[in-house]
């Protein structure tokens, strides 16, 4: 059974912000699609509602939901918000990547 996601406080933040104002639920889907520098890419969306089979983990009432297939390779990661000079974007530290790239956006197993 993978483990669980964590959220963290200030990506919890950034979630309720974005997801207020449009006016949706703050719920983030993370799923992870083939393709990338390295093989595989996070993607992120606000999620009308939670899914059935989803793993759900919640911060400060916002909920961070992944699908059965994408938990095999994010299972155990961190979800992130990071501002920085060159730009403001969630980042996810997982634990399961063998190889990442420069953009923090994409993973290999």
């Amino acid at each position: 059974m993978a483990q669980a996601l964590v959220l963290t406080p200030a990506a919890a933040k950034r979630v309720a912000w974005i997801a207020e104002k449009q006016a949706k639920p703050a719920i983030l889907r993370l799923s992870v699609e083939g393709g990338g520098c390295s093989g595989f890419q996070y993607k992120f969306d606000l999620a009308p509602s939670v899914e059935g089979d989803d793993s759900v983990s919640e911060t400060d009432s916002v909920k961070l939901v992944v699908d059965p297939v994408s938990l095999d390779l994010v299972g155990g990661s961190i979800v992130d918000f990071v501002e920085s000079l060159g730009g403001a974007a969630f980042r996810v530290e997982n634990p399961n990547a063998a190889a990442g790239c420069g953009c923090g956006s994409s993973f290999g197993i």
